[in-house]
């Protein structure tokens, strides 16, 4: 059992190769086309369990294709920074103290990612 254990991926690793099978194809993908282009030894539904749980989360769409469906990136997640960003949009919303959240995300940035984020923020590219 612990063999087993030993060998699971870390978290989001899965997730994050399943977004990039998605990103790669351009247009939406079974989970049977999915499961195809990872090449790994995944299981079919370990495959639309993943996708399914990155619908929940909103990362996905999903539209009928036959009995089941097809899966693509929701248009703000089109790449890998798009879902870094939607996670930390996510992790934000869960805090009714918002105000909070974002001061001590502030104080733990770097010098250099300050000053990336206040020009960002003076920026009128937004």
């Amino acid at each position: 059992m612990t063999e087993a254990k030993d060998e699971r991926r870390p978290a989001g690793e899965l997730e994050a190769s399943v977004m990039a099978a998605l990103w790669a194809a351009g247009a939406p993908q079974t989970p049977g086309q999915v499961q195809l282009s990872l090449g790994a030894d995944l299981a079919r539904t370990t495959v639309t369990t993943i996708l399914s749980r990155l619908y929940d989360k909103g990362v996905v769409e999903r539209h009928r294709h036959g009995r089941g469906y097809a899966y693509l990136p929701v248009q703000d997640v089109q790449d890998a920074h798009g879902l870094t960003a939607r996670r930390m949009h996510s992790e934000l919303d869960r805090d009714s103290d918002r105000e909070t959240v974002l001061a001590r995300f502030v104080a733990q940035l770097s010098p250099d990612d300050e000053r990336i984020l206040r020009d960002l923020l003076e920026s009128d590219e937004r």
